[in-house]
């Protein structure tokens, strides 16, 4: 049974409630005719569940009350009226025969846990028929990790995909996924269960975007790339009124992997950006995408004569320690595949497996059939020698990556016909890893000036930006003081003038604050020039002019600590569902430290729901306690602990607009 709600339903869908009395038609959902359970509004005013509704948009494009063009990211949460309204109706205990009690539905949950003696019987009775029996090999887990691999890092996450950090792991996806933190699990006869039946889905898909405008950009912001923890570029966020918006089939956490033939899994973040923004008629990008848990399960073992098999021995040093494998099920072909190898990781070092291998057995236990979850439960069991056997596919081992970035061969980069797992350049060791440095520089300009000459700048940010970003300038025009200075620039963030201090100010309070300064005989300017890592991308310029000029999200990453702008975001969660991010970044010893930042964003869960949390937010604090110096294995046994909630105190940039 559902913690939450008392009832048994699948883990994905709505919960269950037995209302006191009738519901007014204006609180239904007119997909599943029941109460609105996480009320989401449509630009054409009808309202669904967000499981309904997102589940719906899976299939369709358009509202199912009026039938016009619709996609999901159009939609937004009800207003604080109407979800109180939702929570405040009645429901009865649904274990009537010991507690006859009525309470607004959103008590219902804290009923059963602390005080409903029904549900406190049926807890006990579980628990006392699981005891006599022992469900595997290990002794059982103890209260609070029920169904978790104990060692939940070993394979690295297997729903995250390409990622530079040998420590990345994923967070709390839904299910006991390679990988995943997911303390919430209850000890139930149903938690087990729903090891066995529900994997993450991702598929790479083929899309094409058409501009009646060549020089259109697209309308999203991505970040990501081979220079940061991150690896592979993702999509953070689709512009309203975009063209990217309008054909509605990308979306935040989607992973480009190719642009017109170009494999961008192994670029830097500016080379992306470039690919990204040249112009053009028609734009072939391939996307992975992940869907969420499926329940589906293999049909069949479609294995092939032509292929290898090959045997892999891997020696762990403990049992903690992690290989560095990502494993995740194809949607067309039954048993696991290997995703990514994260460099640095065990299973990279040794150099025997390769991306899309198929897996058909770990320590002589059949997986031809087998899950994700399932081979991570062995690995993370196996004290030290893990035995793969795999097969391979001849012709799939891939050449070194080309360094600029130029078009690779169609051998070179491929992917299931109906989803399924890409197939990359293996990466080469490389020194261009992020690293969190002091890349910039403070200068301070004073100039002598007319009263009535102008500064001659243009500015952006302010702390009422939706980022809360510092004040920056966004051109410096030919007819001002300061382009004659020359040494303040497009890009510098502009700290002070004559004393007053700009780092705190909105940005009429910034705008205000400069023209009454520029008054005087003589103005002083503090700034901070930010110096690129990388070298200068010449083409980043050409579609950035004037007041529509902001800085690419990489270049954010320099700034001092000072000039962060954090803000707390707390995401609860039910006993049966997971946080729902992945997480890469840390400290390790080759690397040094790095920031732990959000990778993806699984669908349908917390984090998904919450909206606030980002791929690319860096993660500072987790309740408090700084993440600064942490290691993978330090961070995630602090999220495994908090149970139903918890408060992430993030840095969130804007991506990089393209």
């Amino acid at each position: 049974l559902c913690c939450e709600c008392g009832q048994a339903h699948p883990l994905l869908d709505n919960h269950l409630y037995n209302f006191q009395d009738e519901v007014d038609d204006e609180l239904i959902c007119h997909i599943c005719l029941q109460p609105l359970l996480q009320p989401m509004d449509t630009p054409c005013g009808h309202t669904y569940c967000f499981k309904c509704l997102e589940n719906f948009m899976q299939e369709y494009n358009f509202c199912p009350m009026d039938r016009k063009k619709l996609s999901f990211q159009q939609c937004h949460k009800s207003s604080l009226l109407v979800r109180n309204l939702l929570d405040k109706l009645l429901v009865l205990c649904p274990f009537r025969a010991e507690c006859q009690q009525s309470m607004q539905r959103c008590e219902l949950e804290a009923h059963l846990q602390n005080r409903c003696p029904g549900f406190k019987k049926y807890k006990s009775e579980l628990q006392r028929k699981k005891n006599p029996i022992s469900k595997g090999k290990e002794d059982p887990p103890a209260k609070g990790e029920a169904n978790v691999p104990k060692d939940p890092e070993v394979p690295s996450g297997g729903s995250s995909l390409v990622a530079e950090s040998s420590g990345a792991a994923v967070v709390s996806l839904g299910t006991a996924e390679p990988g995943l933190v997911n303390p919430a699990f209850e000890e139930t006869e149903e938690g087990e269960s729903l090891i066995q039946k529900t994997s993450l889905v991702a598929e790479t898909t083929t899309i094409e975007i058409h501009r009646e405008d060549p020089e259109e950009e697209l309308g999203m912001r991505i970040v990501g790339g081979k220079d940061t923890p991150l690896g592979n570029i993702v999509v953070q966020e689709v512009l309203r009124d975009s063209v990217i918006a309008a054909d509605g089939r990308i979306a935040p956490g989607d992973h480009i992997l190719e642009v017109n033939g170009v494999n961008i899994s192994s670029v830097t973040h500016c080379q992306a950006v470039s690919f990204l923004r040249h112009p053009g008629p028609v734009l072939h990008l391939m996307v992975l995408q992940e869907k969420g848990f499926s329940n589906k399960s293999a049909q069949q073992d479609c294995t092939s004569t032509a292929r290898e098999v090959i045997h892999v021995t891997l020696v762990k040093r403990d049992r903690s320690e992690p290989l560095g494998i990502k494993l995740i099920r194809k949607t067309d072909e039954a048993g696991i595949f290997i995703l990514d190898l994260l460099e640095g990781g065990l299973a990279a070092k040794n150099g025997k497996l390769s991306r899309n291998d198929r897996v058909l057995s770990i320590n002589g236990q059949d997986l031809r059939q087998g899950t994700p979850e399932a081979a991570a439960q062995i690995i993370q069991t196996t004290e030290s020698r893990v035995n793969f056997v795999i097969l391979r596919q001849p012709g799939v081992q891939l050449g070194e990556p080309v360094e600029d970035g130029s078009t690779s061969s169609s051998s070179s980069s491929s992917s299931s016909s109906n989803g399924g797992s890409p197939v990359h350049h293996r990466r080469r060791p490389d020194q261009n890893h992020y690293r969190r440095k002091s890349n910039y520089q403070k200068k301070t300009v004073a100039i002598k000036k007319e009263p009535k000459e102008s500064l001659g700048i243009t500015i952006g940010g302010g702390r009422d930006n939706k980022n809360k970003l510092p004040i920056y300038v966004t051109s410096v025009q030919p007819i001002g003081c300061l382009f004659r200075d020359g040494r303040i620039k497009r890009g510098d963030v502009l700290l002070s003038i004559n004393g007053i201090d700009l780092t705190h100010l909105n940005y009429y309070e910034a705008v205000s604050a400069l023209k009454s300064n520029a008054a005087s005989h003589s103005v002083t300017l503090k700034a901070l020039e930010i110096l690129s890592l990388n070298s200068p991308e010449p083409s980043l310029d050409i579609r950035e002019q004037g007041f529509s000029w902001s800085p690419l999200w990489i270049t954010w990453l320099g700034l001092p600590s000072y000039l962060h702008f954090c803000q707390d975001i707390v995401l609860s969660k039910g006993n049966l569902e997971s946080w729902g991010f992945s997480i890469v970044g840390g400290f390790e010893e080759s690397k040094g430290n790095q920031p732990f930042f959000i990778k993806t964003i699984v669908p349908g869960t917390p984090a998904f729901r919450d909206r606030k949390l980002k791929c690319g937010d860096e993660i500072v604090a987790v309740n408090g306690v700084p993440a600064i110096g942490m290691s993978n294995a330090e961070l995630i046994p602090m999220l495994k602990e908090q149970r139903n909630k918890v408060t992430l105190t993030v840095v969130s940039w804007p991506g990089s607009l393209v």
